[in-house]
């Protein structure tokens, strides 16, 4: 989940946040947009706009494609059932390029031209930190792609997350390594914000496993060749590599550790190598081949039968060809965790809206816990077409999508169980094998 610098003190991002936005002529939670400093109620019958914000360009560009790609099916299945309160959805891209610097100045240009706001989706561990508190202080509910810690203790009321902090997928790749009862692992992350947060709690969770670190190698998610680090790795003999390097560095590094090394290396990867574009670029660097009987990642547990994967599903296969900017296969982004656990965002938010009578974050946040968690007597509803005509009646319901079911603790954290996934040669998500609470919590502190 996607700078060797990290952001480890919110509370001064956030001030530093703020202190940006106030650089312009509104005051902090306004824009030209919206002056009373909390988000607008749309006009009746206009078009309600998700915000996706996150990398189109730079190293991590392939993140806001994929974030893309879950928000077309999903507002294309809310629209295809009624729409919201009378309204359509649509999407829109932020590109944030990767870079908090760049990301403060595209969120604030968001809030001044786009009166239609109703959600954020995206905001990746390249630049929460920097935007967060911006969307917070602007009162617009924001689901994010961050697995930063930060986040697991600092409350922000607009805030919601899905996915789990990084440390706990740090210890799934150290389980996975004891499941291939690999012995000797090298690490080698990108140098972007969200990569390094893996690192320290690696690290550590190898150590407490009893598994011999052999090299940590920083991949400068700019650079062209890898050929010292590759060296580097096989010198220092590992059974595997434990990575997330985003574009093009991991392939990079793949392809030169083959050549130098006239074979490949296992791979371990995070969450953010199941996608369509790692895949492709990892399969042509090293052949679909070799690299589908080295690899494994860790995944969080999504669903893929039943009624909401079904509509699921269904949601994102009917916008193939239509999303800009995303090329690939298709049905990869069904395993994607951007591509299950926003399009449940959005559906959460969609259906908040609907039970607050209301657009406004201020007003339909506090709904999404209700329909997340459920409440006593609660039915549960799996899709938004199933979802909405109940809460329009005023039946109280618990939305299960293909994510499962939500816990949202007090930092509006949900996060559920590891699996363990491995691709076919054709680029086919396989789910292999699950890692449980009790397997990570060994391997942690």
């Amino acid at each position: 989940m996607p700078t060797t610098l990290r952001y480890t003190a919110p509370l001064a991002a956030a001030a530093l946040a703020i202190a940006l936005t106030a650089c312009g002529s509104t005051k902090p939670g306004t824009s030209a947009a919206n002056p009373g400093g909390s988000s607008p109620a749309a006009a009746a019958g206009g078009t309600l706009t998700v915000g996706d914000v996150a990398p189109f360009s730079g190293p991590d560009a392939a993140l806001g494609p994929t974030y893309l790609a879950s928000c077309y099916g999903a507002t294309s299945a809310i629209n295809a059932a009624g729409g919201v309160l009378g309204h359509k959805l649509a999407c829109k891209s932020v590109d944030t390029r990767g870079d908090p610097a760049d990301a403060v100045p595209a969120v604030n240009q968001m809030f001044a031209t786009t009166s239609s706001l109703a959600l954020v989706i995206g905001c990746t561990s390249d630049e929460a930190a920097s935007v967060v508190p911006i969307i917070n202080a602007h009162k617009m509910t924001a689901f994010c792609m961050t697995g930063q810690s930060e986040f697991d203790h600092v409350h922000y009321p607009y805030f919601y997350r899905l996915v789990p902090p990084d440390l706990e997928e740090s210890y799934a790749m150290v389980q996975i390594a004891k499941d291939l009862h690999y012995k000797r692992i090298a690490l080698a992350f990108g140098n972007d914000i969200g990569s390094q947060t893996f690192v320290q709690p690696a690290i550590a969770a190898l150590k407490k496993a009893g598994i011999t670190l052999t090299t940590s190698q920083t991949l400068d998610l700019n650079a062209t060749t890898f050929r010292t680090e590759a060296e580097a790795i096989i010198q220092s003999r590992p059974d595997a590599i434990m990575t997330e390097a985003l574009g093009s560095a991991d392939p990079t590094l793949f392809s030169e550790i083959k050549q130098l090394g006239k074979k490949v290396i296992p791979v371990i990867g995070t969450s953010a190598a199941i996608s369509p574009a790692f895949f492709k670029s990892a399969a042509a660097a090293v052949g679909a081949g070799p690299f589908t009987a080295n690899f494994h990642a860790d995944n969080l547990v999504t669903e893929t039968s039943g009624p909401a994967y079904q509509a699921f599903s269904s949601a994102l296969l009917s916008q193939q060809g239509k999303v800009p900017g995303v090329t690939g296969n298709f049905t990869t982004y069904l395993s994607a965790p951007g591509g299950v656990h926003l399009y449940d965002g959005i559906n959460l938010a969609a259906l908040a809206m609907l039970m607050a009578k209301s657009t406004s974050s201020a007003a339909y946040g506090p709904d999404i816990l209700k329909i997340g968690d459920g409440v006593p007597g609660a039915r549960v509803c799996y899709s938004f077409a199933q979802c909405a005509p109940l809460v329009k009646k005023g039946t109280a319901i618990r939305y299960e999508g293909p994510g499962g079911p939500t816990i949202f603790d007090s930092y509006h954290d949900s996060t559920g169980l590891f699996q363990i996934d491995t691709y076919s040669p054709s680029g086919k998500v396989n789910v292999v094998g699950s890692i449980s609470s009790a397997q990570l919590r060994a391997l942690s502190g």
